[in-house]
């Protein structure tokens, strides 16, 4: 065969052959695609489920609570005068009738001196009155002398009698006016800031200072009236002396910076009434202090167990998703198939959440990842790891 002719075939055979290497490669194609539609679908995606719990739990309840002296005494002069000398340290603790201020002293001194001359002047006329009654009462029986002149004697002695009672109380009035010159503390406590100088002139309605007893500090909290009513009802006054359910359980004081004092308090007392302003009832509830560290005028909140609850449900936190005022909850079926379920919670109990209605004990809620899951979705369930609930 010479050069021309197999030339010619070549090419020939070649055209030939690319239709069928073309049909070969969509053949090829065409089942890679069918077997890519018959391998197994993809993994059903991963989430971290946690157990709906059953058990009785305690309900915390907060309020802000003002801090004030168990007894506030606004210290006052009785008398009027001139300071001559403060006795005390500003901020110290003063025991009860220690000395605070003085007063000038001599215009009160010269007042008594003066008082118990009248009185040592009074106390001579009735003893020359009662030795002119005692003298002529029997003259006058032996009418010696006239009865009318006896008469006058006993008058004048009743009279010198009067004078004697009227100038002693002028002498005790003028004792406790010199006693009150030295202004001293009503109570054990924490002496204030003083309100005037040395050398100020005050009087009775001048405030030198204020001492505060602080150990125990009192806290003042107020409640709604709709919170104090529901304690009453779930109160038991046959088996609780407090006619609010929680009045008899300590409470923690948890300060501004966030720690909890160490000492636990106790509630007093609720005021007589209702605030018509605000709809709140003040609550005052007593803390023991040593050392003084807390101060009238702190603020901080209180925290105490209201109630108990029976069989309640708990859930995280992180398991409940809120949109548009409801709350929704992504409940794993035994087929591991999701459900979106509503349902009503109610109070926190540190990370955990009662659930009221629309759960069952033992259900397994999604923790992890509500929002990505629909309606119908199947899942790999895994055990969440979780922290305590604490309080």
């Amino acid at each position: 065969m010479n050069t021309t002719v197999r030339t010619t075939l070549n090419f020939r055979y070649g055209r030939l052959g690319i239709p069928a290497l073309l049909l070969l490669l969509i053949t090829t194609t065409a089942c890679n695609r069918a077997n890519v539609h018959a391998a197994a679908p993809p993994p059903a995606p991963e989430v971290r489920v946690a157990s709906v719990i059953k058990e009785d739990v305690p309900v915390y309840s907060e309020w802000v609570a003002t801090l004030d002296g168990y007894v506030n005494a606004q210290i006052r002069p009785q008398v009027s005068g001139y300071i001559i000398k403060q006795g005390y340290k500003e901020g110290s603790l003063v025991r009860k009738g220690q000395e605070l201020f003085e007063i000038d002293p001599r215009p009160f001194q010269a007042a008594l001196d003066r008082a118990k001359g009248d009185l040592a002047q009074a106390q001579a006329q009735l003893g020359k009155s009662t030795l002119d009654v005692e003298r002529d009462t029997p003259l006058a029986e032996a009418r010696a002398i006239a009865k009318s002149q006896l008469d006058n004697e006993i008058q004048a002695k009743l009279g010198a009698q009067a004078a004697v009672e009227s100038n002693r109380a002028t002498v005790e009035q003028a004792e406790l006016n010199l006693e009150w010159t030295k202004v001293t503390s009503l109570v054990d406590g924490i002496a204030g800031i003083a309100q005037v100088q040395i050398g100020n002139l005050v009087g009775p309605n001048s405030i030198l200072t204020s001492v505060s007893q602080v150990d125990p500090i009192k806290a003042y909290f107020p409640i709604s009236e709709q919170a104090y009513v529901l304690a009453q009802k779930q109160s038991s006054t046959v088996s609780s002396k407090h006619a609010i359910s929680f009045f008899g359980n300590s409470l923690d004081l948890i300060l501004t910076d966030g720690s909890i004092f160490p000492q636990k308090g106790k509630i007093l007392l609720a005021d007589r009434q209702v605030d018509p302003n605000t709809g709140t009832i003040r609550i005052v509830a007593a803390f023991p202090n040593p050392g003084n560290i807390l101060r009238p005028g702190q603020y901080g909140r209180v925290h105490v167990e209201t109630n108990m609850k029976k069989g309640a449900l708990l859930i995280p936190q992180s398991a409940v998703a809120q949109s548009q005022g409801s709350y929704q909850v992504a409940v794993v079926g035994g087929d591991h198939k999701v459900t979106l379920r509503t349902v009503k919670p109610g109070e926190t109990v540190g990370t955990m959440w009662v659930i009221d209605s629309g759960l069952k004990p033992s259900e397994q809620v999604v923790v992890e990842g509500t929002q990505r899951l629909k309606e119908g979705t199947v899942v790999t369930p895994r055990p969440a790891q979780l922290s305590g609930k604490g309080n």
